[in-house]
C-alpha cells in the first residue's frame, strides 16, 4: 500500500517554547476533506475546533486509518542552530518515523518545508490552506505545541504562557521586562529595549 504524508509546522514565530512539526500519514486515496469536515489551516480555526479535529485524528489512528507524529525542537536548539535548521531536524525525524520505506510514500509539505532528499515530495505554497492533509498536519502540530506550552506554563507561571503560548503579545513583553528571560525563551528572537 502506498501512503501520502502531509507536513506542516506550528510555532515558528514565538519568543518562547519549542517549534513543532506535524506529520500525518494516510493511505493513498484517503479523502481527508470528507473524513474531517471543516478541516483547514490551524490558524483559521478556534482552539475548540482544533481539539475536535485532533480527537477525530486520534480516533482514525485507533482504527488504523491514519498515523501521525509531532516532533518538537527546543528553544535552545533554535538559538544554537537557527529556526530553519530546527524545523528541518524535526521534519526529518517525523517523516522517517512514519515512512521508513521511501519507495511507498509521497510527501506534501507546506511552503518552505523540505523532507529529507531521499523522499518523493511536493512543496505547496499555502499548502496549509489548499491541501486538507497538510491542514491536518498543521492542526496536529498546533494542538501538541499548545499542550506543551500549557505544561511549561506550570513550570514558569509568571509569564502567562497559557494565555499567549509564547507569542510576542503585549502581556508577554510586559512579563519579560518584569522578570527577564527564562530557560525556554528564544534568546535570538528577543530584543528588549532597555529605554522602556
Amino acid at each position: 500500500m502506498r501512503f501520502t504524508l502531509g507536513v506542516d509546522e506550528a510555532g515558528r514565530g514565538p519568543l518562547a517554547g519549542p517549534v513543532a512539526v506535524g506529520v500525518v500519514a494516510v493511505a493513498e486515496g484517503f479523502d481527508v476533506a470528507k473524513e474531517f469536515p471543516g478541516v483547514k489551516d490551524s490558524k483559521k480555526l478556534s482552539g475548540n475546533k482544533r481539539e475536535k479535529l485532533f480527537e477525530m485524528l486520534e480516533a482514525r489512528v485507533a482504527k488504523g486509518d491514519a498515523r501521525y507524529r509531532v516532533e518538537l525542537e527546543s528553544a535552545g536548539t533554535i538559538d544554537q542552530k537557527g529556526i530553519v535548521e530546527a524545523v528541518r531536524r524535526a521534519t526529518g525525524r517525523g517523516v522517517r518515523e512514519l515512512a521508513p520505506d521511501t519507495a511507498l510514500v509521497h510527501i506534501q509539505l507546506d511552503g518552505a518545508l523540505r523532507a529529507p532528499d531521499e523522499y518523493a515530495q511536493e512543496i505547496i505554497i499555502k499548502g496549509d490552506e489548499r491541501i486538507p492533509l497538510i491542514s491536518l498536519a498543521s492542526i496536529a502540530a498546533k494542538v501538541m505545541r499548545d499542550r506543551a506550552m500549557l505544561m511549561l506554563a506550570n513550570e514558569y507561571p509568571q509569564y502567562g504562557f497559557e494565555l499567549h503560548k509564547g507569542y510576542g503579545t503585549k502581556l508577554h513583553y510586559e512579563m519579560l521586562k518584569k522578570y527577564g528571560l527564562c530557560a525556554i525563551h528564544r534568546r535570538s528572537f528577543i530584543h528588549l529595549d532597555s529605554r522602556d
